[in-house]
């Protein structure tokens, strides 16, 4: 809802204003700190205080308006006040909330409220300091819209929320259900150089919208998301690239898009740390208000059951009492034994006490069942908001692990070349030195005659070949002897 508040002075006109006619239903809802029952009374009493005191502006006015469409409940009202008057630091300090109903000017029947505290702090007898009042009343308006659902005003974003560092956990769910939008992408580039005029402008106002600036493998200038995607700076931002060299200088000194991935992946890993303390903060929160509200119940419930125990007690003993009646004493009484009509009072008492025991039992049985529903019914709320939490611990464990992987999927070089490349010239391979220094202490070999190596060869075949005959030529030849 849209949050207004501003500091005044003013008692009676701000009294009059608040409960004028012109609404169509006026409700002074609560009176908080004040003697006075009406409210023109008790900010006169505000402004007398105020009085011993320097402050003319004594009084702090709040006025809230929800989106003209949405149906809001008190109790919501009341929540957002609560946290206004936390955050703003009026805790404890008078106040006194009203309720309008009136045909705003799109003709649709709007309900809003109005709250106003008295800045006065009676202790110390001065004015509650109450700095940066915009911002943060502009802060919980933004949460407030993003708790409920609503669709937020143009005039309540700003250009810092895109950063996701910056995000609450209920933001960054947001966020993820939310997909990409080309034109939104290119809007916020386009808006990032539209408005920085140097290098160090442009990085910041880049990581305002949630992109961090990188040099590209193949497009130079580049912007890098928190998923890891990648956008040529130039294309998405419709400008030439010889223009966003010469307002960036080289690409050179930009870092690579893996190490801005890596950047990216321990900022998010620091953020997803930061919601898991939120979430377990809030499951506590939850717990602690879960016992107290059970407890409370419980206490309600066991005052239920004394008190239906004691009327029940009552009413027995009095229907006792009436069914004892009915027995008549002395000569009359022993004239009834004689005639059986004791007997048949006797009975007749026997069944009506045993229909009043039923009775009460299915009384008592009726406020069991319905404390044991009303239990049933926190617990599951408990179990269902128990869930919730466990759901979010485990998205948040998919987060960080997506962002593990990023890092760990960046692409290594595509070729032994493209490493060499990367190497500066005062680098040199480790193995370069050692192979140099090996091939000069090696000594000279001699010349060698290819031909002569071959004749030689030749020569020693041929002589093994010769020996072989000549061995074959000595030898004795073995005839056949003849048969006899």
């Amino acid at each position: 809802m849209i949050l207004v508040g501003n500091q005044r002075g003013g008692a009676r006109d701000l009294a009059l204003h608040l409960m004028k006619d012109d609404n169509e239903h006026v409700t002074l809802h609560e009176m908080r700190g004040f003697v006075s029952g009406d409210l023109d009374g008790a900010f006169q009493e505000a402004y007398a205080i105020s009085k011993a005191t320097k402050c003319k502006q004594f009084l702090f006015s709040l006025s809230l308006s929800p989106p003209p469409h949405e149906e809001v409940s008190t109790q919501s009202f009341e929540n957002a006040i609560n946290r206004v008057e936390a955050d703003l630091g009026l805790n404890g300090q008078p106040r006194a909330v009203v309720f309008h109903e009136k045909e705003g000017a799109n003709g649709m029947v709007r309900r809003h409220a109005h709250a106003v505290w008295s800045r006065i702090d009676i202790d110390e007898m001065k004015a509650k300091q109450l700095s940066y009042s915009h911002m943060k009343l502009q802060n919980v308006a933004r949460d407030l819209f993003i708790e409920h659902g609503w669709k937020m005003p143009d005039g309540l974003s700003k250009s810092g929320d895109a950063d996701p560092r910056n995000f609450t956990h209920a933001q960054w769910q947001q966020a993820k259900r939310q997909d990409n939008d080309p034109r939104a992408i290119k809007t916020a580039l386009q808006d990032a150089w539209a408005i920085s005029d140097n290098k160090a402008a442009l990085t910041h106002a880049l990581e305002e919208r949630g992109y961090r600036l990188a040099r590209g493998d193949r497009r130079g200038f580049v912007a890098v998301d928190t998923k890891g995607e990648v956008y040529s700076l130039p294309k998405w931002a419709g400008v030439k690239t010889k223009d966003v060299r010469a307002r960036l200088g080289e690409e050179s000194a930009l870092p690579s898009v893996d190490d801005t991935k890596a950047l990216i992946a321990k900022d998010m890993g620091d953020l997803m740390s930061r919601f898991d303390t939120e979430v377990d903060q809030k499951e506590r929160q939850r717990q602690e208000a879960y016992e107290r509200d059970k407890q409370a119940l419980v206490a309600k419930q066991r005052q239920q059951r004394a008190q239906q125990k004691q009327l029940l007690e009552a009413r027995q003993q009095n229907e006792a009492i009436a069914r004892q009646a009915r027995f008549r004493e002395g000569v009359k009484g022993l004239w009834d034994r004689v005639n059986g009509q004791h007997k048949a009072v006797q009975r007749k008492n026997e069944m009506e006490a045993l229909q009043s025991l039923r009775r009460d039992r299915t009384v008592k049985d009726e406020l069991i069942f319905r404390h044991i529903g009303q239990r049933q019914q926190q617990k599951i709320q408990a179990d269902i908001e128990h869930e919730q939490a466990a759901q979010q611990r485990q998205d948040i464990a998919q987060d960080r692990q997506t962002f593990k992987t990023m890092v760990s999927e960046q692409s290594p070089p595509q070729n032994s070349v493209a490493r060499r490349r990367r190497l500066t010239p005062d680098q040199k391979p480790t193995i370069a030195p050692t192979f140099n220094e090996a091939a000069q202490n090696m000594p000279e070999p001699p010349p060698v005659d290819l031909q002569a190596e071959r004749r030689e060869a030749f020569k020693e075949q041929r002589r093994q070949e010769l020996d072989q005959d000549q061995n074959r030529t000595h030898q004795p030849t073995q005839r056949p002897e003849p048969e006899r």
